[in-house]
């Protein structure tokens, strides 16, 4: 059984919209937004122009299990939405949609990721043991640091 699982998160930003989207299209800022414990490393040489049909190569470890992953700007319509699809990578579908909106003197940034993983029947009781609350932690810590970085610019 396939089954595509979806986080959904959304947070207000004190700054104005394009200064948030000029932060998000700089591929080089996404190691700041990842925890330490992934062991992140964009492959790509950088600067990466992020547009339409832009590809990016990381190496993390999940679990401690080196991975590459192989990521496309699917879409791109500055300074409101992008996505990003894993190509090649641990998940069998990723799909990240940024969308942002300016809202009372500020930013509404949400973020919402659908994915699905490999391993057939053992996947839903991979996804409630571990992936779940994995990629949760992830995001939490993506929207600490989000707020954080956009607290002091």
């Amino acid at each position: 059984m396939r089954q595509d699982y979806i986080l959904e998160t959304e947070t207000w930003l004190p700054r104005p919209l394009e200064e948030v989207f000029d932060f998000f299209k700089k591929a080089e800022n996404l190691q700041q937004l990842t925890p330490p414990w992934l062991d992140f490393q964009i492959l790509t040489p950088l600067p990466v122009e992020l547009k339409q049909g832009a590809l990016i190569d990381y190496r993390l470890k999940l679990y401690g299990v080196p991975l590459l992953w192989k990521t496309e700007i699917s879409l791109w319509e500055p300074p409101y939405r992008f996505v990003d699809a894993q190509l090649q990578g641990p998940y069998r579908k990723w799909v990240h949609t940024h969308t942002f909106e300016a809202v009372n003197g500020g930013t509404r940034m949400r973020d919402r990721v659908e994915y699905r993983l490999p391993g057939g029947v053992l996947a839903p009781l991979a996804h409630r043991l571990f992936v779940k609350r994995n990629v949760e932690t992830i995001f939490r810590f993506r929207e600490a640091r989000i707020t954080r970085i956009f607290r002091h610019v």
